[in-house]
């Protein structure tokens, strides 16, 4: 049978941080932890006689990410009511935007084994949220909180063909998201949630199959663990003859399985008609012109930069540009490092200090330690004055105090021994004290050198800078005061 190509394209819907709902003033609280139905009103909670009105703020935020995007706003825009019944959505419609949505034809260019690839945007609208149910043991509660909040949502064609393609966008727009201050990219608590789209194709073929989509996908990990579940479904039952069918359906994260909710809606299910509350949207030429102004420094734009000014490898741009918090933070300690070479500080924050924020299980934004001081740390390394195992003693105190280095380091002692004469002190000393593998050594025992450096390292108390030691212990080796009578 001819090779199978999976066919994806991703929905991403993204809640806007804005103060209040899309259409009341009922205030966005988080859903995780604000009392049940306690920011809620008559308008978003649909009783008769209400009318709504647009949040400015929320149209704004959705134009910044419109144009991130290199879509087209659209000068109008409609309101529609997407007609269909389900306990979280009280009126029993949902405002959202079908046939002439705030913006179109964008794309967002992405990074994956493969290469640079670019993903075509579709569209990018605004609608609103629902309310979030409970279920119990036979039977469920609804939260209207979140019920109204402003809700983005954005399309991909379905330019996407594995696993790679999927995490590498996801990953892509949400840092963009976070990027823009217009979305924390907090999973967890819902804020951002995806919707696949599934098919497969003989390769070659420009025909798309039969799809099905994934709904309420609110992690990289199930979405992962979903579409790759998904794939082989379709595949086994292509491969068996089998038609697949159109279908929605829902992942179970507890089996690893998809399960099938209903057949799969077209547009015209939900009976879309323009909100006969709410005029289109006219979007003034002033107002995209002032946004695209103000938008900031994208995490693409940030990794191009530090690569061709600061020489960073493509992996620790990509890592420190991921959270806007990470590159706000190595920029601050790159302003204070002085000569240091950023390649070194990127390594520093990379790996030890990312590491101990890991084990705390601390955001950076929480960091003790000041991007000065680490700066001065790498500073010191660099300088020959700290022993890189020392540094990390010190990082590891600096992480759990808050101090800068200077005190950390004159409690310890942990300054580098840089007189020579005391490093060569301390290589006759461990000489002195290992006669045989110092005969063994002149005896052809090369290998013995390791070990005699190990034993000098030792005894500096990591003191003293390898190179330093290295070179004194040779020319102790090779000088004639040290060769034994008879050898």
């Amino acid at each position: 049978m001819t090779e199978l190509e999976p066919v994806i394209g991703l929905e991403v819907h993204a809640e806007l941080q804005t103060r209040s709902k899309m259409f009341c003033a009922c205030a966005v609280v988080d859903s995780t932890s604000a009392a049940p139905n306690t920011a809620v009103c008559e308008i978003c909670t649909g009783l008769p006689g209400t009318l709504p009105a647009v949040n400015a703020r929320a149209v704004e935020f959705a134009l910044r990410v419109a144009l991130a995007l290199h879509a087209v706003p659209a000068e109008r825009s409609v309101f529609a009511r997407k007609n269909y019944f389900y306990p979280d959505l009280p009126k029993g419609f949902q405002i959202s935007q079908y046939e002439l949505p705030l913006a179109s034809g964008g794309w967002l260019d992405i990074e994956t084994p493969a290469g640079t690839r670019r993903i075509r945007i579709r569209r990018v609208h605004l609608e609103e949220d629902t309310g979030k149910l409970f279920h119990r043991q036979g039977y469920s509660l609804v939260d209207y909180n979140r019920s109204g909040v402003p809700l983005l949502e954005i399309v991909t064609e379905p330019d996407l063909h594995s696993l790679e393609d999927i995490k590498a966008y996801a990953t892509e727009l949400r840092s963009i998201l976070r990027t823009l201050d217009v979305n924390s990219g907090d999973m967890e608590k819902g804020v951002m949630r995806f919707e696949a789209n599934i098919s497969l194709r003989r390769s070659g073929d420009p025909d798309l199959g039969t799809r099905t989509e994934i709904k309420n996908l609110n992690s990289f990990r199930s979405m992962l663990r979903a579409v790759a579940y998904e794939i082989e479904r379709q595949t086994g039952r292509l491969t068996a003859g089998l038609p697949v069918v159109q279908e929605t359906v829902g992942w179970n994260e507890a089996t690893g399985e998809t399960f099938s909710q209903r057949g799969k809606e077209e547009a015209h299910d939900y009976r879309y008609f323009q909100e006969p509350d709410l005029p289109p949207l006219l979007l003034e030429t002033g107002l995209v012109a002032r946004v695209q102004a103000t938008l900031p420094e994208l995490p693409s734009e940030r990794r191009t930069r530090w690569r061709s000014l600061y020489g960073l490898t493509p992996a620790l741009a990509g890592v420190l540009s991921a959270e806007p918090a990470q590159a706000a933070y190595f920029e601050a300690a790159l302003a204070a490092a002085g000569a240091v070479p950023p390649e070194r500080i990127a390594r520093w924050l990379v790996g030890e200090l990312f590491g101990l924020l890991n084990g705390a299980g601390m955001q950076i934004a929480a960091c003790p330690i000041r991007p000065a001081d680490l700066a001065d740390l790498v500073g010191r390394v660099e300088a020959g004055t700290l022993t890189v195992s020392n540094a990390k003693t010190v990082l590891g105190e600096m992480f759990t105090t808050g101090e800068s280095p200077d005190p950390i380091i004159a409690r310890h002692g942990l300054s580098v021994v840089e007189d020579s004469g005391a490093v060569r002190q301390l290589v006759d000393q461990v000489l002195a004290s290992h006669p045989a593998q110092v005969a063994e050594y002149r005896a052809g025992k090369a290998a013995l050198e390791q070990w005699l450096f190990g034993q000098v390292m030792r005894l500096a108390g990591g003191r003293a800078q390898p190179a330093s030691v290295r070179q004194a212990l040779r020319e102790a080796l090779s000088s004639a005061e040290n060769r034994q009578p008879g050898l």
